[in-house]
């Protein structure tokens, strides 16, 4: 099922505060937009699964017992899958409803709502109890300064017209500009200018739609609202509730940084592990677009649950529709990346290549002495502009598994101008790679590092197998004269991903790069680049992959490192 769920390893449904927020949602709240509003709320699966993944707490006996795992949630789903809809529901019951750890019960305790509108819920033995957040501040997040939440205006609409409107002391408490809480506290639509205020206050707040926090001051507010959020008590347990359709990858949205976190986080490569990501989507390949039944039911699985109010037959025409761009129908209908139409490598070609679903042992580990090759490029210093990025990236000869070294980026928060790579840092992990691995081969491009790829070559290229010239066993130009061994190099990596012939162990980077890069026609033949030389969007870790793979496919011709491994060819173009 294509469903991608990265959430704490301790997170258990069994035990959540989730189990009272649906029950408490379904019996308090209605619909506050569109055709259904004013009708009751009936979860569906994929919102009652995350809010029981949002409000999951630490077991008693843990040192954080009944605290919430997760302080930030994203919620990625196709347009018109009710996003906005559960992240105001979310929001009433993070205002009002008991929506924090207070004890475990014994079994037969009731809670009844205060006001009367004759809400209750009997606990099961051992089940978390619920209490109201104290002074409760929540905002909701607006991309422009004219547009209010779409958020904020369903819970408007409930505590003006909703069963909630019975337990506001004063109808109008409840405005456009801010909802004034019954037991205090408040709730306000939010836009750039205004999410500096009152910085620190804030329990809870909705960044909907993320991947178009894209310009600098959405991505400012963005970061500012979730950094207040930290500075609440810790008791209070703020929490970020964000939701989107995909993003797209050449943007560097809120949405995309988001994504990356959890995945790094999957992969064991992040400690804290306080972020939530649902994420459903619809899989098919771009050349069966036009087969109707097969899109229709690559839409059903993207909406899940959804499906049952939308009309797939008029988002079938709607894909169809040869004016629509591809990318865009794929991003909001079927909530898969988007492909650049001179994309070298679609996404679910790479894919197809890494880790099934959340199985990091699909393809055996990397271990301490495995035979593999390295493949490195590099750069050093950029006067203007974010510089380009350095990797160093390995492959096992046996199986042919891709798997990231060490990439050095450009830190986020540095100036856009003058970052250096630490070049003894990058030395130190050539060094390290050669202690831990049975390195027999080790292609770099050295230009900016001519020194350095010198040294290597003095000091490893002795016993090295597998060599790119026997002069210069390490050195491999990929311009100049060379470039059609850089083309053809390039040309074979890529019928090793469309044919199945590698794998990799799904580095968020490594994948960002090889999905940023471009192909172009050059006199010598096709060749990748960034999307424009100014780019922010790097690709040196799909590059070093290129020369990793080279050497890999020169050690087996070699008879170097085992036999190489058999799968099915799955070429889709």
């Amino acid at each position: 099922m294509p469903v991608e769920v990265v959430k704490p390893r301790r997170s258990s449904r069994s035990c959540s505060l989730g189990w009272l927020a649906i029950n408490w949602i379904e019996s308090l709240v209605v619909h506050g937009a569109g055709d259904v509003v004013g009708m009751p709320v009936e979860l569906i699966d994929d919102q009652a699964a995350f809010l029981l993944d949002t409000y999951a707490l630490a077991a008693p006996g843990e040192p954080d017992e009944g605290r919430r795992l997760v302080d930030e949630v994203l919620m990625l789903a196709p347009k018109g899958a009710d996003k906005s809809g559960l992240a105001a529901r979310m929001l009433m019951w993070e205002a009002i409803g008991p929506s924090r750890f207070d004890g475990w019960a014994k079994g037969g305790e009731v809670y009844r709502d205060p006001w009367g509108l004759g809400f209750e819920y009997e606990f099961q033995p051992g089940e978390p109890l619920g209490r109201p957040v104290d002074n409760p501040f929540i905002r909701c997040l607006a991309t422009a300064a004219d547009q209010s939440s779409n958020t904020y205006e369903s819970i408007l609409y409930n505590f003006r017209d909703g069963p909630l409107s019975e337990a506001m002391r004063r109808r109008d408490n409840a405005g456009i500009t801010r909802i004034v809480l019954p037991e205090g506290g408040e709730i306000i639509p939010s836009t750039a200018s205004g999410s500096s205020k009152d910085g620190g206050r804030e329990t809870a707040a909705n960044a909907d739609e993320t991947h178009l926090y894209v310009l600098p001051e959405l991505k400012n507010m963005f970061r500012v609202v979730n950094r207040n959020l930290r500075k609440r008590a810790k008791f209070a347990e703020p929490l970020m509730i964000a939701t989107s359709t995909y993003y797209d990858p050449a943007d560097g949205s809120i949405c995309q940084e988001q994504h990356e976190l959890a995945l790094k986080i999957r992969a064991g490569k992040v400690k804290n592990d306080r972020l939530l990501l649902h994420y459903r989507y619809g899989d098919i390949e771009p050349a069966d677009l036009g087969d109707t039944p097969k899109l229709r039911a690559a839409l059903a699985e993207a909406y899940g649950g959804a499906a049952k109010w939308m009309d797939l037959d008029a988002l079938v025409t709607e894909v169809q529709d040869p004016r629509n761009p591809v990318e865009a129908s794929y991003r909001y209908f079927l909530n898969s990346p988007s492909t650049a139409s001179n994309a070298w490598l679609s996404p679910w070609e790479w894919a197809r290549c890494g880790p099934i679903d959340d199985d990091l042992d699909t393809h055996r580990r990397i271990e301490p002495g495995d035979v593999i090759v390295l493949g490195f490029d590099g750069s050093r210093k950029r006067k203007r502009g974010i510089t380009d990025s350095t990797a160093l990236i390995g492959c096992r000869v046996s199986d042919g598994c891709l798997f990231e070294v060490k990439v050095w980026e450009q830190p986020p928060g540095h100036h856009p101008d003058g970052w250096e790579v630490d070049t003894t840092a990058v030395d130190a992990a050539v060094e390290q790679a050669f202690r831990t691995y049975n390195v027999v081969g080790f292609y770099a491009d050295p230009a900016l590092w001519e020194t350095y790829v010198a040294k290597w070559e003095a000091k490893y290229g002795a016993r090295l197998l597998v060599k790119s010239t026997q002069p210069h066993p390490i050195e491999w130009w990929m311009t100049g004269a060379r470039a059609f061994k850089t083309v053809e190099a390039l040309r074979k990596f890529q019928d090793a991903v469309l044919d199945g012939e590698l794998c990799h162990d799904g580095s968020p980077i490594l994948t960002q790069h090889v999905l940023n890069a471009r192909r172009f026609a050059s006199t010598k033949g096709v060749q990748i680049r960034k999307e424009h030389p100014d780019s922010a969007n790097k690709i040196d870790a799909a590059v070093a992959a290129t020369l990793a793979w080279q050497a890999r496919l020169d050690a087996v011709a070699k008879g170097i490192g085992g036999k190489k491994r058999k799968r099915i060819a799955v070429r889709v173009r």
